[in-house]
């Protein structure tokens, strides 16, 4: 509430509902997406109305580009994926939002996307908490 006051930003209520708060990196939130299906990851710039990469200033766009790369490489030492899927799509929470997924050979959804695949599986408290710290350590 304090941070909406300051900067007017506010998170979107279903991307709030949907993850949990992992770190602040600079510009953006980093968020755990709550389906232990998949190591999944989202940024959440903090920029009030941004819901197009193109909303935000030159220097925002940089930032946000060097933050989502330095995530997707977190991410994939975390988890030792085969592949990182990193999207801004936008269609149901038109918040500006990035999501980077760590994706296997043989993963719920593979080869298609994740969206829409089954019921998300929320993590056990435990395996949160150490997904958490190792994502934390790797960045």
């Amino acid at each position: 509430m304090l941070r909406e006051l300051k900067t007017g930003f506010s998170l979107d209520a279903r991307l709030e509902a949907d993850s949990e708060p992992l770190m602040w990196l600079g510009l953006c939130e980093l968020r755990i997406m709550n389906d232990c299906r998949w190591p999944w990851l989202i940024l959440v710039p903090q920029r009030p109305g941004a819901e197009e990469i193109h909303d935000m200033a030159p220097l925002d766009q940089a930032m946000l580009t060097f933050e989502t790369n330095m995530v997707a490489q977190a991410l994939k030492q975390v988890s030792a994926c085969t592949k990182i899927n990193m999207a801004a799509l936008g269609n149901m929470v038109r918040q500006l939002h990035i999501h980077v997924i760590a994706r296997d050979i043989g993963d719920p959804a593979w080869p298609g996307p994740v969206w829409g695949h089954g019921v998300a599986k929320p993590y056990q408290a435990d395996d949160l908490h150490r997904f958490t710290e190792r994502v934390r350590a790797a960045l």
